[in-house]
């Protein structure tokens, strides 16, 4: 009876341990490759190059300027938290075409939810959420509105109508 002895197959066969490290070192590619991309989107959704437009410094100034230069104002509507709007900043408004025509056409102004000074120009204008983007006449009525985050094309059309509705609403 000793002559027949049993083989117990052993946790530690040689034949598993090849697969085994191939299969960790599939795992640790995965994640590691999933690390490094959802890094970079992170970044590129909160990357936002400078661009050319030329800012006003507030709200009121911005209106003084559009009075003296007759040029209707783009309000813009934002938050540093906002990823919709750092993904517009840096498509829409870091974009030549439409640097161009604003700086052209308009007297733009950047306004921040989240400063104390902007409290007047949220309520006149209703803004509870970001982005937004108004376009008034000189004087601060409203002639067109854009809620929500939106791309070239669409904001060149914004801006681009001729004799557009007044909002009455607002």
């Amino acid at each position: 009876m000793n002559d027949l002895q049993h083989e117990v197959p052993s946790s530690g066969d040689s034949k598993s341990l090849p697969n085994r490290r191939h299969f960790f070192h599939f795992w640790r590619c995965f994640w590691l490759s999933f690390l490094v991309v959802s890094l970079a989107y992170a970044w590129y959704c909160f990357y936002v190059p400078s661009n050319s437009v030329a800012w006003a410094d507030n709200y009121s100034v911005a209106q003084q300027q559009a009075v003296q230069a007759g040029k209707p104002m783009i309000l813009f509507f934002t938050g540093k938290w906002c990823v919709p709007c750092r993904i517009m900043k840096r498509n829409v408004w870091g974009d030549k075409q439409v640097a161009d025509t604003v700086n052209a056409a308009f007297i733009p102004v950047t306004i921040d939810v989240d400063d104390p000074d902007s409290a007047a120009a949220m309520s006149r204008y209703r803004v509870g959420a970001t982005p937004i983007t108004i376009v008034t006449d000189p004087e601060g009525n409203v002639l067109r509105y854009k809620p929500g985050g939106i791309g070239k094309a669409e904001f060149l059309e914004l801006i681009g109508r001729s004799n557009p509705p007044v909002a009455k609403d607002l």
